[in-house]
């Protein structure tokens, strides 16, 4: 009896330590199943094509007001009317699960998702420099990225197929001949690195290229745009994937990584106090009355093996990683919010003085 009760305890701890150790997989296990849509892609009926336009079918145009608009408390500063330069913003996964395999540009809580989580907390940085055009798009859900060679890469190219229309009505009807910034996140940086090397390199719209910012995929040079190597070069592209130290990175060493703290390419640490400031979109912030509050210094980052890891996070409103344990994929904008900020300035005041 006593050797059955040594045994099973054994057992029973090693499942234990199983359990914690791929807390990650069981997690996104469970999340494939509940996510997993009706039927597969070619037996379900794609919603309609959105028209671009209709003002509606973007979530963030220059001339109406919506959550692109708002600024942090501590920087008062909005050029959304004015600017000299562009952001055309591709925005990431909201549609995390549901009957079918891209969203219903009529389903208003995912709207709602892609406004608050995104437009807010993203686009949102890039109204310091730039007219901000973000559109909507029949994004893929979720489960996509997990099944790339079947139906979620069905999905992915029907996302890619609106994003690039929506770029060619913007480049037609809304730029106006101005010079230009690509921004994304997650599957946005998924469609912008596709985007970049298939309407953007060895094109004459190469030249009006200020900067690109990818960001939250794993790419590599293959688009054929130059790596960013400094705060102030243009016509190139910036992305990291943020993890802490110790954290599976899930990319490559050929990853780009460029330390959005320093803007170095070179594996260059950058402290603390190069963070000009943290924003955390939380709860009702970011209202009209109730703007986020800027956090200094709430990470370090240093770009090692293809990922942006950083060693520490001094705050209690950054706690959630995404699907396994130190993947800090949800914060690589909000980590980042000040320098990005600045960074989109610097980049635009670069290439106008340049032309």
């Amino acid at each position: 009896m006593k050797k059955f009760l040594i045994v099973s305890g054994v057992i029973i701890g090693i499942l234990l330590i199983l359990g914690y150790v791929f807390r990650g997989v069981l997690q996104f296990a469970v999340m494939a199943y509940t996510m997993r849509p009706d039927a597969g892609f070619a037996e379900t009926t794609p919603p309609k094509a959105p028209d671009y336009a209709i003002a509606s079918n973007w979530a963030a145009l220059p001339d109406t007001e919506d959550l692109a608009d708002r600024i942090p408390t501590a920087n008062t500063e909005t050029l959304q009317l004015t600017a000299d330069v562009d952001v055309f913003f591709v925005h990431p996964t909201t549609l995390l699960g549901g009957a079918g395999w891209n969203q219903d540009l009529n389903d208003e809580e995912i709207n709602r998702r892609t406004n608050y989580g995104t437009i807010l907390g993203q686009a949102s940085a890039f109204n310091a420099c730039c007219r901000v055009y973000a559109p909507r798009y029949r994004q893929a859900t979720l489960l996509s990225f997990f099944t790339p060679q079947g139906d979620g890469g069905d999905a992915l190219e029907l996302a890619y197929r609106d994003v690039v229309r929506a770029f060619r009505f913007y480049m037609e009807h809304y730029n106006n001949g101005r010079p230009f910034i690509l921004a994304g996140h997650s599957q946005g940086g998924f469609h912008l690195d596709k985007l970049l090397g298939n309407e953007i390199a060895g094109t004459p719209l190469e030249e009006k290229l200020v900067a690109a910012y990818p960001i939250g995929y794993y790419i590599d040079e293959s688009n054929g745009i130059p790596i960013c190597q400094s705060a102030e070069q243009t016509g190139c592209q910036a992305t990291w994937n943020t993890v802490s130290l110790d954290a599976n990175s899930g990319g490559s060493p050929d990853s780009i990584c460029v330390n959005p703290l320093n803007w170095s390419a070179s594996g260059l640490h950058a402290g603390f106090d190069e963070n000009l400031g943290s924003v955390s979109f939380r709860g009702n912030q970011g209202t009209k009355d109730n703007y986020p509050q800027i956090e200094l210094g709430v990470v370090d980052a240093q770009c090692r093996d293809g990922a942006l890891r950083v060693s520490e996070i001094r705050s209690e409103n950054y706690g959630q990683s995404f699907i396994t344990e130190g993947n800090y994929h949800l914060y690589d904008y909000s980590f980042f919010y000040m320098n990005i900020r600045e960074n989109a300035v610097v980049r635009s005041r670069a290439y106008l003085a340049a032309k």
